[in-house]
């Protein structure tokens, strides 16, 4: 297959390993070592997608993460679709299948592109919100086109095979870049021992020494990398992650890297001795210190036509031939404002084509490579910009003249070169996302004309990004930041002999962020700014003739910087522009801000492992297997597999529960309650953090006790509850719903973290460690009495809520006389490892008692007699404790106002006929009311007629020997005695008496034996 821009020589490709590919349907050929736009660019494909709201042809414009149009679709099958591919991250493999995506009916006669044509006097800044507000009700309609017109990928149909995952690291020194300064900072760093991780987006590291053409002691500038990556490879400490891209910057140093670890190799991942191997993988990495090496990204010219495929920034056109022996078309024009532009000149001109003319905006460049392409021959037309582009889908000539920088005009006659591509550099804006995701500002420097990272604790940004571009610069600072690193984490780094480079002399760049055209920006044929969202010159100036002063309102009315670019072509540009408009500098202007990802990452890496199975996965206890042994049926509460009820030969759910139930009031049952969330809190300051988190007190409660509390949200509604024990004088055990735990744990975290930062206090899960067994009924002292001999059962020296411990069955055990059943009741934790011990050893004696495991309907019923609450079932997130009757759990007198105090004290949670928990006696005394069937006043069913409350439990009690329920009922408390309906769907009217929620024992004299 003919490679028509493909060089017989050079370049970093392996020739012997030629490989086809198929790009919107038609097959290609390429080299490893390719990316998907060097090998497109070598088969002379010119046209790869459709603008973003325009539709206007595309073509490739850089060669890194910067590319704004090249987004493609990857995939052979609908299962392998990826969409947004930069084709230019993209390594080229055997049979890859890619598609572009925008086009309609393809990309290369596209009938959305008449809008491309119209479309600036049609569809200015602002049009989405200026056409379709109305009517309101054709919105959805609207909705619909603009979406399918107006858009980039499209999310696969099938689920995706891949797996992906996640790996947590730990390191003293994390580099991020692997170019000159990069390479630099991890030899110094590595060679003092400390831990270095070194990460690059790109699939080959060096970053700019691959395509340099300056030496480096003498060598290619690649070779010296080469050797630096050699030696790193050696060294313990050292992990090198290729095609790496750190994503997100946080916090202290905690940094997300998204590593393609396949996705080189197919668009599936392959096997690897019969396993499949992941896609990607997340790290997440702590580091001591960060060393921010991500050097810069070149600015193009903004100048009327831009965007004609052929366009490309200088650095680009010589990676494309330095690095893959690929020179993008036959005659080129050089448009630049500062020296390191001219490389793409001398790389064109060795590579034996055509240099029509460099264009300099500048009126005396001087420099060693400005000396090289005048010693060529080398046509340079000094002041002077190309202002217009000509050509279609490919540019066929330029218009170049004199222009006014200060006075920003046309300064002389216009001339027209036949060319058919087109270079530009408008010079280097340092890569400052990733420093900018922890809100640290950047910060202009003239000197460079461009933002320099702004400094952020634990970060020393170097080469490029901190503005030292030479590269003598950039390996000295470099070296000089992974010694100092190394040693702020406690290392001592030899000194690192730096490699000989000369210097290279280059003149002052001029700042030329848009070209002037003969007509104004509104007139002239379009001028984009940012290629990627179709934003122009012209939208910008209408931003701010419009009122838009700030530039993130400039950002989010034009578009600027949205979408998978995040501002890396476009946005120093942008500004710029509006600076000029509001008559300011661009750092009064200022930038937009940058969030993570830096660039996009997919899903399947986000999620790792969290999916199918493990999204939501199923959690059991240490005693899982004996409930499945012993016939146990289960239902999921908050991710735990729980014992439902424990049927026995051929009985029902409701007769077994009748049964587990009866046990429990005349004899002993036994529960396993190792699911209730467990969280260890300890500190100076434990007891005045639960004062602040709890409605009742605990400044006085003593070392060996329990007490019960409610947890509210800050708008005073019952969030959780559970009973929390004092192990030590700064030490509590807290206990949590099974399926509250991780929101509780987060909860305290969140107004630690953020409100009270100076108590000292800490918070472990414990959840899984401890298994947890209750045993409830008349006969549980004597059970237990029979597995220990160091723990004092008797009433008067272990009671209610108090703990203990000692051993059960021979383990080391804490004991809890708590009770959710109105019984005499022990809890008893262990280790989790010997609860199955402890469990066999408890029936082991417990059968002359004839104990009864019971599951989680049972205990509902227990605990409903009593009047017990469960949150979740009898609150639904809009209940106070009052609400609940609970008065007696709420310290209205406690000194530091608690979570949610404040709230209670609104009009509205005061009102007398809020929903109040009572309890229900059906008038039918076999009738199981309906969970959730609502309440009403009156017999006669009218309609509409108000509700007045709703069922939250209802069962039938062995014990009461009729059925009962709890419900909410608007000013319950005052309705003691009444009758109350509830209307049904099939036309019946249920009726219930309203009565106390306390149904059995209500005294609680059983519970306190």
């Amino acid at each position: 297959m003919s490679q028509q821009n493909r060089l017989g020589t050079g370049g970093r490709i392996d020739r012997s390993r030629p490989l086809r590919f198929t790009f919107n349907g038609v097959d290609y050929q390429g080299f490893a070592g390719d990316t998907l736009a060097s090998a497109l660019l070598a088969n002379g494909v010119d046209v790869v997608n459709r603008s973003f709201k325009y539709s206007r042809p595309r073509g490739i414009v850089a060669a890194g993460a910067e590319e704004p149009n090249a987004i493609v679709q990857l995939g052979a099958s609908e299962a392998a679709q990826v969409p947004n591919v930069r084709a230019t991250q993209q390594a080229l493999y055997g049979g890859l299948v890619a598609a572009s995506t925008n086009g309609w009916p393809n990309v290369d006669r596209d009938l959305m592109g008449v809008i491309g044509s119209v479309g600036g006097k049609f569809m200015p800044p602002g049009f989405y919100y200026k056409t379709f507000m109305a009517p309101a009700s054709l919105w959805p309609k609207y909705e619909k086109y603009i979406r399918k017109a107006a858009g980039l990928g499209r999310v696969p149909k099938e689920a995706d095979p891949d797996i992906y995952d996640h790996i947590n690291r730990h390191c003293d020194v994390l580099v991020i870049g692997a170019g000159p300064a990069g390479l630099a900072a991890a030899l110094a760093a590595a060679r003092s021992g400390a831990r270095v991780i070194l990460c690059d987006e790109q699939e080959e590291m060096g970053g700019s020494l691959l395509d340099s053409r300056e030496l480096v002691d003498g060598r290619p500038a690649s070779a010296w990398a080469a050797a630096v990556l050699a030696e790193l490879a050696t060294l313990p400490e050292v992990l090198v992650l290729p095609r790496t891209t750190a994503n997100g910057y946080h916090d202290h140093n905690f940094v997300t890297l998204h590593e393609r670890r396949t996705e080189h190799l197919a668009d599936l991942a392959p096997s690897l001795n019969g396993r499949r191997q992941v896609r990607a993988r997340m790290h997440r990495v702590r580091a001591g210190e960060v060393i921010l090496a991500t050097g810069t990204h070149e600015r193009p010219l903004v100048f009327s036509n831009n965007d004609v495929p052929g366009n490309l920034v200088a650095g680009a056109v010589s990676t494309y031939i330095r690095r893959y022996a690929v020179v993008p078309g036959r005659r080129l024009v050089l448009s630049t404002a500062n020296d390191h532009a001219y490389r793409a000149a001398l790389d064109w001109h060795d590579a034996g084509r055509e240099v029509v003319a460099i264009v300099d905006a500048r009126e005396h460049p001087e420099g060693d490579l400005v000396n090289e392409a005048r010693a060529r021959n080398i046509r340079i037309i000094p002041g002077s910009a190309v202002i217009e582009a000509q050509g279609k889908k490919r540019v066929s000539a330029v218009q170049v003249a004199r222009i006014d920088i200060g006075g920003f005009k046309v300064a002389g006659r216009v001339e027209t070169l036949a060319c058919d591509t087109i270079a530009t550099s408008g010079g280097y804006s340092p890569v400052v996302h990733l420093a900018a995701h922890t809100g640290a500002r950047p910060e202009w420097r003239d000197d460079i004309l461009g933002f320099v990272p702004g400094k952020v604790p634990g970060m020393t940004p170097v080469g490029g990004v901190h503005g030292k571009g030479a590269l003598i610069e950039a390996l000295a600072d470099g070296a000089a930041a992974g010694t100092a690193a190394a040693q702020r984490t406690g290392f001592t780094a030899p000194a690192v002999e730096l490699p000989k480079v000369a210097k290279v002399r280059e003149g002052k760049a001029a700042a030329l962020y848009q070209v002037p055209h003969v007509k104004p920006a509104m007139r002239a044929p379009k001028q984009f700014v940012d290629p990627q969202n179709d934003v122009t010159a012209a939208g910008i100036e209408l931003a701010t003739r419009e009122g838009f002063e700030s530039i993130e309102h400039v950002k989010r009315y034009t578009g600027m910087g949205f979408g998978t670019d995040q501002g890396k072509l476009g946005n120093i540009n942008g500004m710029a522009i509006a600076a000029r408009c509001l008559k300011q500098t661009i750092p009064q202007t200022g930038t937009t801000v940058f969030r993570p990802n830096y660039t996009p990452v997919t899903f399947g890496a986000i999620a790792g492992r969290n999916c199918r199975e493990f999204f939501d996965p199923r959690r059991f206890t240490a005693l899982h297997a004996w409930h499945v042994e012993h016939g146990a049926k289960f239902e999921e509460v908050g991710q735990w597999m729980r014992p439902w009820y424990f049927p026995r030969g051929n009985e029902s759910m409701h007769e077994a529960v009748q049964r587990e139930c009866r046990a429990v009031r005349e004899s002993v049952g036994i529960l396993d309650a190792s699911t209730l969330g467990k969280i260890e809190i300890q500190g100076k300051d434990a007891r005045e953090f639960l004062n602040r988190l709890y409605t009742n007190a605990w400044t006085k409660l003593d070392v060996g006790k329990c007490r019960y509390g409610l947890m509210c949200k800050d708008d005073g509604m019952v969030m959780d509850d559970g009973v929390t024990a004092c192990i030590a004088e700064n030490h509590f055990h807290m206990t949590t719903t099974t399926g509250g735990a991780a929101a509780v744990l987060d909860w305290m975290e969140l107004w630690h973290q953020t409100e009270w930062p100076e108590l000292e206090v800490y918070f472990n899960s414990v959840t899984d460690h401890w298994a947890a067994m209750a045993i409830n009924g008349p006969n549980a002292r004597k059970l237990l009495a029979e597995l220990t001999d160091d723990i004092d059962l008797s009433g008067e020296n272990f009671k209610f809520m108090d703990w203990r411990a000692g051993t059960v069955a021979g383990v080391p055990a804490r004991v809890y006389r708590i009770s959710f059943t109105g019984e005499l009741s022990f809890e008893i934790n262990v280790q989790a490892n010997h609860a199955l011990h402890v469990w066999q050893a408890l029936f082991d004696k417990g059968e002359k008692y004839g104990l009864t495991p019971y599951g989680t309907e049972t205990m509902h019923v227990l605990r409903a007699e009593k009047g017990f609450i469960i949150v979740g079932q009898e609150t639904d997130g809009s209940m106070t404790p009052e609400d609940l009757g609970m008065q007696w759990c709420v310290g209205y007198k406690k000194p530091f106002s608690w979570i949610g105090r404040r709230a209670l004290t609104r009009p509205d949670t005061k009102r007398e006929d809020r929903k109040q928990l009572v309890g229900l006696k059906p008038l039918d005394p076999q009738l199981v009311l309906d969970e959730g069937a609502q309440i009403v006043l009156e017999k006669e069913i009218r309609i509409p007629m108000p509700m007045v409350g709703h069922v939250t439990s209802s069962y039938f009690s062995p014990t009461l020997g009729h059925a009962f329920a709890l419900a909410v009922v608007k000013g319950g408390s005052q309705r003691m005695g009444q009758t109350v309906y509830l209307p049904m769907a099939d036309g019946r009217v249920h009726a219930a008496e309203v009565v106390s929620p306390v149904f059995y024992d209500a005294e609680g004299a059983r519970q306190h034996v």
